[in-house]
């Protein structure tokens, strides 16, 4: 197979029904799960005494939320990445931490 030709297939790799899921129905609500995808390829080809091509791809996705219908009414629920927000708080708290120490080192050495 020529190198264009998987570049060309892997453009369908990140279609509409990688990004939006089966819908999920209960009673009269429908929900509807969202992800965001990445995708990359490439391909090179060489001339010339040494002749060689190459070619690559990749394909990534993560959760973004979902879409709730219920009752006619349509409302986005994103997904809240919890380990986003820990690490976060941490370096908040480092932050803080080091700007308290720095203010204590200051003072100390005026009273002194």
């Amino acid at each position: 197979m020529d190198i264009m030709q998987i570049v060309e297939k892997s453009k369908d790799a990140a279609t509409v029904g990688r990004v939006f899921g089966e819908p999920i129905h209960q009673g009269d609500v429908t929900v509807i799960p969202v992800a965001k995808v990445i995708q990359g390829s490439g391909g090179g080809k060489g001339s010339g005494e040494e002749e060689g091509g190459g070619v690559g791809f990749g394909l990534g996705a993560a959760p973004a939320g979902v879409f709730v219908i219920k009752d006619g009414d349509v409302r986005w629920q994103p997904v809240v990445d919890v380990n986003r927000i820990v690490i976060g708080s941490q370096i908040v708290a480092v932050v803080l931490l080091l700007t308290v120490r720095a203010v204590l080192k200051r003072h100390l050495k005026r009273r002194r």
